[in-house]
Parts: structure tokens; sequence; C-alpha cells
């Protein structure tokens, strides 16, 4: 790359983050982390996903400082996590074990516990809500206090501790294939450089890890026919789940010396894919198999779009751009997009300059040749 530092230019650097920071102040108006935390959930839990860090006061912290900017937000994000030290690995959770806020299934109607609508945007009308503008916090406290009375008066018939999975349902009836406990160390890319073929696990990672909209776009182009996968879900889950760590002293400590150190919120999915599998003389038998998604937070169109693209790299195909992995992983991380497209911005006066001789070098050798 032929790069040309900028020399001289450090008053203006300087006057230029001054102004970035006039423009953030010139409202007279502060944006305090606590109304961020409160009033922006969906944008502090897809700055969680997208930077790998789960901190919800440092999401909101980032998305002040970046104005609103997500790619700026993460950036931040990713930048103070790499100056974290990694203490710790904490256990594998079970998601069976997740105290679930919400969860429904496309696939199914009536299943153990029922269907959970939870806190969704789903069955709101998108209509803009005027009333929005004049918002009292007087208002708001007496309707959290109605809101309140209303969840006392409710009768409760049964607490379900644990929500089995949907995807039982199919396995009983063998229409799922039967796996071992896969106890493999799984990968962590964080440590280690990114390489192909990638496991499922580093897959995993990437995709969780991935800008939401970029996971959108290319599970959408799946769906509409730029790849093979068309899943229906199975199951989507939101909701918390444990985090433990062993002792660091006691390599084969008991579940029960492990330590508990809060929890984390989740979107969990599981698409339910149909596939064509070689049996027995030649013939084809459909079965299903499952795509994964889970993220930080709660979103589930990443989770979904997750699970999507989850199916297709484990089916590669050089004829669909969605089943290439290297396509795909390659792709989504919103880091290293914005970052390389942000680039372009540097000074590239060796390189421009270069590509302008040669085009002059050739229209003069036409205009001779003309001549």
């Amino acid at each position: 790359m032929g790069y040309v530092p900028v020399k001289g230019g450090t008053e203006a650097i300087e006057a230029s983050i001054k102004r970035v920071k006039f423009e953030r102040l010139k409202g007279e108006s502060i944006l305090e982390i606590e109304t961020i935390l409160s009033t922006m959930r969906a944008l502090v839990d897809q700055v969680m996903s997208e930077s790998s860090l789960y901190s919800p006061q440092l999401a909101a912290l980032a998305i002040k400082q970046a104005e609103g900017s997500m790619e700026e937000a993460v950036f931040l994000m990713r930048a103070h996590r790499s100056t974290l030290p990694r203490l710790y690995y904490s256990q594998s959770v079970e998601t069976e074990a997740m105290f679930v806020e919400r969860r429904i299934s496309a696939s199914f109607k009536d299943i153990p516990g029922g269907q959970l609508l939870g806190a969704t945007y789903d069955y709101t009308h998108r209509l803009l809500d005027f009333d929005l503008i004049n918002e009292k916090k007087a208002d708001n406290t007496h309707w959290l206090h109605s809101y309140a009375k209303e969840l006392q008066e409710v009768k409760v018939e049964e607490t379900i501790e644990r929500y089995p999975k949907v995807v039982e349902y199919l396995r009983k009836e063998g229409l799922f294939e039967q796996y071992e406990m896969d106890n493999t160390e799984p990968e962590d890319i964080t440590k280690r450089s990114l390489e192909f073929p990638a496991s499922r696990s580093a897959r995993l990672q990437v995709l969780t890890r991935g800008q939401t909209g970029a996971l959108t776009s290319l599970a959408y182009a799946s769906l509409r026919g730029y790849g093979e996968v068309h899943p229906t879900v199975g199951e989507v889950r939101v909701g918390s789940l444990p985090i433990y760590v062993k002792h660091p002293n006691e390599e084969d400590g008991s579940a029960d010396e492990e330590f508990y150190i809060g929890d984390i919120q989740v979107t969990e999915v599981e698409s339910f894919v149909p596939v064509n599998v070689k049996k027995e003389h030649n013939e084809d038998e459909l079965e299903f198999e499952i795509g994964y998604g889970i993220c930080y937070g709660q979103n589930e169109t990443k989770t979904i779009a997750m699970s999507i693209l989850d199916q297709c790299l484990e089916h590669l195909n050089d004829e669909f751009p969605t089943h290439d992995e290297e396509f795909v992983l390659l792709h989504i991380d919103s880091v290293e997009s914005s970052g390389f497209i942000s680039h372009l911005k540097l000074p590239h006066y060796v390189t421009f300059q270069s590509k302008l001789d040669s085009i002059r070098q050739v229209k003069k050798g036409v205009q001779v040749n003309e001549g």
C-alpha cells in the first residue's frame, strides 16, 4: 500500500477533535449513561454482541462517546476488550437452565409450558407515537405503579422452572439424528487467528460477533435463492443464564464447588432445516438438521440469521456465496469491514499519482499515434 504520512497536520487534527466535541456538546444537553441503559436496550445489546464484551454499562458509555454510531461504539468496546486480562474461562452453560423471559415456536402451536410472548415489538402497530414527544416522568411512574398492581392480581396456576427444548419433540420421533456429546475444547478466535477450513465452534464465534445487518443480509440472500437453506424456527428463547467458574486451584472440583459470578441475558434460536439424506439402496430420505444461533442480549433477527448461516456453512457449496465460509466469515465483522472501508480516507497520494501517470502516458501515446 502506498500510504504517505501526513506531516505538519497536528494543529489541524487537534482542531478536528475539538470540533467533534463541539458537535456533541453544542445542544447543551447531557445524555446520562443511565438513560441509555433504561431506554436503548436494543442498541446496548447489539453493541455488546458485536464487540463480544458483556457489559451494559460500558456499552452505554461507548454509545454516548460515539454519539450513537454503532460501528464506532463497537470499535471502542473491542479496543477496550483488548486491554483486559483473561483471568479464567467460565464453565460451559446448559441453555436448558435459562431463566426464560420469552419463548416461542413457529413449528408447534402447543409446546410444554406454552408460548411465552414476553417483551417484543412483533405484535405492535408500526405507527409513530407522537405522545412520546411530551413524555413526562410523572406519567411514566404512574403507569409503572399501575402495571405492578396489575401483575400482583394475576393468578399463576403453575410455576415452570425449566422449559424443555422444543427439538426434543422431534428427537423422540427419530426425526433428528442422535449425536454423542462432543467434549472437544472449543477454539477461541480472539486468541488464535481464524483458519480455513474453520471448525464449527470457530464459525459460531465469528457469527455471534458479526455485524447484525451483515448477517441479516446474507441470511436473507439465502432465503431468496442465493443459498439452499430455508428453515422453520423451532424455538426462540430470550432469558438469563447463570455463569460459573472453577476454583483456580482445584482442577477436578465437583459442580457444587464452582463459583457463581453472575447472569447474562442471551437470545438463543434453534431452526429446523429439512435435508435429503442418502439411505440404503441410495434412496433419498428427508430428515431435519438444526441451525443454531445465540448472542448477547435480545436480538432475535440476528440469532435467526445466524442459525441460517450456520447451516449454510455446514454444507459448503461453491454455487452459492452464502455457503462459502471464507466469503461469509471474512465479511461480516463490523470492525474489520468498517475499518477497511474507512481506510480509504487515508492518504493514497503515491498510488493514485502512479495511476494518473499511467493514464496520462496512455493518453499521450494515443494522441501521438492519431497525429
